[in-house]
């Protein structure tokens, strides 16, 4: 065998690298020789459904391989793979040494040891993203993967495709936990609205309200489903039973606010007769649709206003004048200096359709009533110049919005405004538009009578929830419907109403009394089977049934419910007042009230607006931006009810305009 020249050593070499670069021999093709490339010490060969990978020795990721492919992006991999940085240090420096972390525990420091856990990073991670409503894509970041490694050099980056994965996998496990918490849940209150998309997507927002264990109002979305036009209720109400009949809880459904649309009102009433066929509508559907307080507020504002466009038309033009030119406003901000006005208020343009922007830009106009006069000495162009009559008008229909606009502070407060807190703001709507009505200016008039007409539309005829939920609480009990209905109906009309209320609550306190009869009769007989041998002694006649079942209505004994009216009402200190909690008074004196106090939880939890609904459409709007609006309707659901989940689970809550988005017409 003769020895090999210098130029076949070169070839060789040649073939070599060639080897490394590949990770085949070069006669790989005629004969199977071993691997000759470095990166093999640290990879293997596996079949994963049916495919060949390369998987790294040291993180056990899997990267692509082809049979005579190259194998750059494995040593790239090296290079970057973060758990063999972490064994070569420890080669170079010795035993690698455990990391520590503190725990604490009920206040105490312990040492313990640090172990990186993948599963947990990831599951954090999709908690982040969808709390704080991250794109997918900011997972990609170069600098967040830079961040995330600069917190623990073991972080591995994933893709957004994976991140979605572990979010809908999250939502699964999420609902199902949700669904147990409702399984023990009695009766759960329905607020739904539609929105549509920047993709012209249909959806449907349906939020759960029901009270926990602790007497804490809790509210869920349950549902952010796509709604196949046309919106028609017949739609509405099938798929409000689709969702319901999903989560199990179709037999606890005690009410559903809805706004004014025809539509909702067709959805309400196929809703009930389906829930009457099952003989599971709550309370006789005496209360079973509850109409938007809110909506039926906005309504009667925008038909007023349109009344009334001419008197603001100067103010809004003047306004509209000075914001078209940055050197106009500019030149009125100066003035503004000058005169040193203590507003820090900058002028604002209505929009028409918005009662609130107007109410915005007169409240700011009237702030800097005095600049207008001087801004029109300097600028001769300027026509549009309130009189002294205009401003005075102004100054009356701000007047008019700002109790329009604390009372829908109250509607769409961020706390909970539980149902006993509308009747009384109502009242102050009458009041005013009943002020309002001697006046003989022609426009207060105009405006007045339109909005008249609006409330008595829907607010004509009593509106029990509110009514009861008055009633409830124990700084008004009935002597806030005697005194504030008849203000609000007709002389000939107001006793009818006040009657009404006080059957109603009976027959909703019967109700309560008939279940829990029929609860105690259940564990009666369940006792009674179990130990026969004490029958004998729990044995009872037809009359010792009779008085358990009617204990609170035997003359001389007084109903819970006689007994709460009768009492004085409850005067909290001036500073309590406006803070007062209904639910925690009723909670405190549940033994007192053991049946009324139900019935008090269960209708001071029911929801008066949509506003809980209406809020989600504002989350909607962020998810599915102009960057994101490729997303598919359930991956947006997922993200929607999840975000809310983890919020409320967390105590998070994120900057939002749902005050002003609710005013909107539409």
């Amino acid at each position: 065998m003769s020895r090999p020249t210098k130029a076949n050593i070169v070839i060789d070499m040649e073939d070599v690298d060639k080897d490394d670069e590949t990770g085949i021999d070069a006669t790989e093709a005629k004969t199977s020789r071993k691997k000759r490339s470095v990166v093999w010490k640290e990879f293997e060969i596996i079949t994963n459904s049916g495919d060949m990978k390369a998987r790294c020795n040291h993180c056990k990721h899997n990267l692509a391989y082809k049979k005579g492919g190259a194998t750059t992006h494995l040593k790239r991999h090296l290079k970057l793979c973060t758990p063999r940085k972490a064994t070569l240090v420890g080669k170079d420096k010795g035993p690698k040494q455990s990391l520590l972390s503190f725990d604490v525990t009920e206040g105490d420091e312990m040492l313990s040891i640090f172990k990186y856990d993948k599963g947990k990073v990831r599951e954090e991670l999709v908690k982040m993203f969808v709390v704080h409503e991250y794109p997918f894509r900011m997972v990609e970041h170069e600098f967040f993967t830079k961040f995330c490694r600069s917190l623990n050099p073991k972080y591995e980056p994933i893709k957004r495709q994976t991140l979605k994965h572990d979010c809908m996998k999250m939502y699964i496990s999420e609902k199902e936990s949700l669904k147990l918490a409702l399984a023990g849940i009695n009766k759960i209150s329905l607020t739904s609205d539609l929105w549509t998309s920047n993709q012209s997507i249909g959806y449907m927002c349906l939020t759960g309200h029901f009270m926990d264990s602790e007497w804490k109002l809790q509210k869920r979305i349950l549902n952010f489903c796509p709604l196949e036009p046309p919106h028609t209720g017949l739609a509405i109400a099938d798929s409000i039973s689709e969702c319901l009949i999903d989560w199990g809880i179709e037999d606890k459904i005690s009410t559903i606010t809805l706004d004014n649309a025809s539509s909702n009102d067709l959805a309400v009433r196929v809703l009930k007769e389906n829930f009457e066929a099952k003989e599971k509508l709550h309370f006789g559907g005496k209360i079973f649709h509850v109409r938007c307080c809110a909506h039926i507020l906005n309504l009667m504002v925008q038909d007023g206003l349109t009344e009334i466009r001419d008197v603001i038309e100067n103010i809004r033009e003047s306004v509209k004048y000075l914001k078209l030119s940055p050197s106009r406003l500019y030149k009125f901000n100066e003035i503004v200096k000058s005169l040193k006005l203590s507003t820090s208020k900058r002028l604002i343009l209505d929009v028409p359709t918005r009662w609130n922007s107007t109410y915005a830009m007169l409240e700011c106009a009237l702030e800097n009533k005095s600049v207008f006069s001087r801004y029109k000495e300097r600028d001769y162009n300027y026509k549009w110049l309130p009189s002294d009559e205009d401003w005075k008008r102004a100054a009356e229909v701000s007047k008019f919005l700002e109790v329009i606009n604390d009372v829908t502070k109250v509607f769409s407060g961020r706390k909970y405004p539980t149902s006993n807190l509308f009747l009384r703001q109502i009242w102050k709507v009458r009041k005013m538009l009943n002020d309002m009505s001697t006046d003989n200016r022609d426009f207060v008039k105009r405006m007045t009578l339109k909005m008249k007409e609006k409330f008595d539309k829907y607010w004509g005829e009593c509106n029990l929830v509110m009514a009861i939920g008055a009633v409830l609480d124990p700084r008004y009990k009935m002597k806030l419907i005697l005194y504030s209905f008849p203000k609000i109906y007709p002389a000939d009309d107001f006793q009818r109403h006040i009657d009404d209320v006080r059957e109603s609550l009976e027959f909703l306190y019967k109700e309560y009394l008939s279940v829990d009869s029929q609860i105690n009769s259940s564990m009666s007989s369940a006792t009674y089977d179990s130990n026969p041998s004490q029958a004998k002694k729990q044995k009872t006649d037809d009359f010792d049934e009779w008085v358990i079942t009617n204990s609170d209505i035997i003359p001389g004994n007084k109903s819970e419910i006689d007994m709460y009216l009768d009492e004085g009402v409850y005067k909290p200190g001036n500073e309590e007042y406006e803070d007062f909690d209904a639910l925690n008074w009723w909670k405190a004196n549940s033994l007192k009230f053991r049946h009324l106090s139900k019935m008090a939880r269960d209708i001071l939890s029911i929801p008066i607006t949509t506003v809980a609904s209406e809020s989600a459409f504002s989350a909607g709007g962020r998810v599915l931006d102009q960057y994101r609006s490729s997303l598919k309707p359930e991956t947006v659901q997922a993200l929607i009810c999840m975000g809310d989940w983890l919020r409320r689970d967390f105590g998070v809550e994120l900057a939002s305009n749902v005050e002003n988005e609710f005013m909107q017409e539409g």
